[in-house]
């Protein structure tokens, strides 16, 4: 394997794989001339809709723009500024969307794979929304459900939220609260070729809400909007991809379950584990190890392209210093200093899974020594 060069992204792989088609789609689109607004973006919204057991999709331009889209639509007409709280373990999108709306912010701390630790809310703070973060893909409708934190709080004066831009989809792809936000980067597992974003929901008053939002206020104009609209070239090749997406995403898992084997009593904690592994999105497969940034630098050596999500929680980052949060000596804020994200991708060959395992036992043991 010597000479070997494994990149973190797989979508210069991913492309080649279905280009014919991707092609295909393109050259029509561009041929009809309807290029916003048409058959592939009705067509598109409808299968998100359906996949997220949600009666409305609307696209927009990005995953931050649909968090946006939930933000001003419930801050709307508000005479205080409502409050959110949200796991300080996520992009900063997920905080910077409702800041930017006017909400004040809460952030709480996470449990030992980074999702929410809802224990740690204060029943005293009266919650306008919570936001519900899949991290790396963990599954969070069974998660929120199962802790004892509903019965402490103003539950029916809250919504739930979900920033599902790594976890939408999860294995039983059900939502959780009053609606999402979809990511389409091209860094997710369900990706487009430039920005794209969607919110899924049953509510009817936020989807015709979003929808005019995103088109600068169309088709009558009663409020203010943006350009915020994905492409019919975007919808057609996303649903190219929508062919694929169940075919990828069981190869994920494959891989997945050959690393947690293989990476058993090597000294390192995988974030993807057997007690999650059945509803994950796999959107990332997350280690935790010791001096991290050394097993890092070796791994780079050896031709393996890895990331870290993220570097610090949100209340460690300036942008949002001046809100509550659960300080310094977190849970979240110990995480982030030892996690590690591993390339993991479809198009990954059996003897790459294979490689990467042992130079990630190799180089922890190397470590640890």
């Amino acid at each position: 394997m010597n000479g070997l060069k494994i990149p973190f992204s797989g979508i210069r792989r991913q492309y080649n794989s279905i280009r014919e088609q991707i092609l295909d789609v393109t050259d029509e689109v561009l041929r009809s001339g309807n290029l916003m607004n048409g058959n592939y973006t009705v067509e598109f919204e409808s299968w998100l809709a359906r996949r997220n057991h949600m009666n409305h999709a609307v696209t927009c331009h990005s995953g931050t723009q649909a968090l946006e889209i939930l933000a001003a639509w419930w801050a709307r007409d508000r005479d205080t500024p409502p409050v959110l709280g949200l796991p300080t373990l996520s992009y900063p999108a997920s905080a910077n969307a409702f800041q930017r709306a006017g909400w004040r912010l809460y952030f709480f701390d996470t449990d030992q794979y980074g999702l929410a630790d809802f224990d740690q809310l204060d029943p005293s703070t009266l919650f306008d929304a919570i936001m519900l973060v899949g991290l790396h893909g963990a599954a969070i409708r069974e998660h929120w459900r199962d802790t004892s934190w509903i019965g402490r709080m103003h539950w029916t004066a809250i919504h739930l939220f979900e920033d599902a831009a790594q976890h939408w989809l999860s294995a039983n792809c059900r939502r959780a609260g009053t609606a999402a936000a979809l990511s389409f980067d091209p860094t997710k597992n369900f990706n487009s070729y430039g920005n794209g974003g969607a919110i899924v929901t049953s509510n009817l008053d936020l989807a015709e809400w979003a929808r005019a939002w995103r088109d600068n206020g169309k088709p009558d104009h009663h409020m203010p909007g943006t350009n915020s609209r994905m492409s019919e070239i975007d919808c057609a090749q996303m649903l190219v991809k929508s062919t694929c997406i169940d075919a990828w995403q069981q190869r994920r898992r494959k891989i997945a379950e050959h690393w947690i084997l293989q990476l058993r009593d090597s000294g390192v904690r995988c974030l993807v584990d057997v007690s999650n592994i059945d509803d994950h999105a796999l959107q990332r497969f997350v280690i935790d190890v010791d001096d991290r940034d050394r097993v890092q630098s070796d791994l780079g050596v050896r031709g393996i392209e890895t990331r870290v999500h993220y570097g610090r929680p949100l209340h460690e980052l300036s942008a949002f210093r001046d809100w509550p949060a659960p300080g310094m000596l977190s849970r979240a804020s110990s995480l982030c200093r030892r996690v590690l994200s591993l390339p993991i991708y479809p198009e990954l060959t059996d003897l790459e899974v294979e490689f990467i395992a042992d130079q990630v036992r190799d180089c922890v043991s190397k470590a640890r020594s």
